[in-house]
């Protein structure tokens, strides 16, 4: 990927070690994506991740700003990683702050879920046995 995409990287990501200093954020909330070795029952060696960058970065960042006008954030930050994963790898990183934690909370799970439902990100497992399969998606968790 030759452009920096500020939502979109192959570099590898690392948890922050410190939140934003925002004297009014009274609370604040990491989610890590981390790589699994199971898949629904499948022993899973590796993933890859392929995205359309430049359109991903955007909805990304539209996501961001609908989550500032939803909720009275402080901070809010998506990046996600492309390429290859190995085990315990970080896929992906939302946090975000707020005054109150409830705001918090509620902004990161909207972000994430709809970062997983709608950008342009596609994910492939590797299996232990050689095989190999692009992931279902997500149209499965909307049929509950």
């Amino acid at each position: 990927m030759d452009i920096k995409y500020k939502h979109i990287t192959e570099e590898k990501l690392d948890l922050p070690s410190q939140f934003p200093p925002l004297p009014s954020m009274g609370g604040y909330v990491l989610f890590a994506g981390i790589v699994r070795d199971i898949n629904e029952g499948r022993q899973v060696t590796h993933l890859e991740y392929e995205a359309y960058s430049e359109m991903a970065n955007q909805m990304i960042a539209n996501i961001l700003k609908d989550a500032f006008q939803n909720w009275d954030l402080e901070f809010a930050d998506c990046i996600h990683r492309l390429g290859k994963l190995g085990l315990g790898d970080v896929a992906v990183i939302v946090n975000t702050g707020a005054v109150h934690r409830d705001e918090a909370y509620k902004a990161n799970r909207y972000i994430i879920d709809r970062v997983k439902h709608e950008v342009p990100i596609w994910k492939k497992e590797y299996y232990v046995d050689g095989s190999s399969e692009w992931s279902k998606g997500c149209a499965r968790d909307h049929q509950h």
